[in-house]
């Protein structure tokens, strides 16, 4: 898997569509890579990994209610290897931050906020394989939905399908589907602002 990769192949959105010949490959593929886009924009996050682990830098900030310093993070499902450092590279002990949610792994969520104790602030360097160890089922669904859509977009010329004369015009809006949005709903990443 890579970072915002494409989100279902070829062969499973032609297969969901009933596309039997290759004459419209390059349309699938286009479309594939534009509702990926709309998934990643959606939810506020991408599903893809890294392929291997790599620094991100991430300002911090104090909440006085909590009384403590937190940055907000890119997901990270897989925490093998994860280390943090301050601004002036001295590392973070382990015992000096808390991955939040608390609960994201018992869940098959990805973390995506440190809390970190002993902290001045400053920036934080977070070495870490970023991602998802695999991809949401609900993506996957959503990526079919979506594409459907596009798919249909392509037989009505100014966004209007059907005939006056025999069942009447409808009018496709401009609007990600419905079932995209509420398939992805548990899936939006609410950031966090200072």
């Amino acid at each position: 898997m890579t970072w915002a990769p494409d989100y279902c192949t070829s062969v499973e959105l032609k297969d969901y569509l009933s596309i039997q010949d290759n004459s419209a490959d390059a349309s699938v593929a286009a479309w594939i890579t534009t509702v990926s886009r709309n998934v990643d924009d959606f939810c506020g996050r991408q599903f893809g990994r890294v392929a291997s682990a790599e620094d991100r830098y991430y300002p911090t900030f104090y909440d006085r209610p909590e009384g403590a310093w937190f940055a907000e993070l890119d997901d990270i499902q897989d925490t093998t290897g994860l280390t943090f450092a301050d601004g002036n590279a001295a590392a973070v002990a382990s015992g000096g931050y808390v991955l939040l949610p608390r609960n994201a792994a018992a869940k098959g969520k990805p973390y995506e906020r440190v809390k970190l104790t002993n902290w001045t602030g400053g920036e934080l360097t977070g070495h870490a394989l970023w991602g998802w160890t695999a991809q949401p089922a609900a993506v996957k669904t959503a990526m079919f939905l979506q594409g459907n859509r596009l798919a249909a977009r392509k037989d009505s010329p100014f966004g209007i399908s059907g005939s006056p004369r025999e069942q009447g015009e409808i009018r496709l809006l401009a609007q990600l589907d419905p079932d995209f949005r509420t398939s992805l709903k548990p899936l939006v990443r609410d950031w966090w602002a200072a």
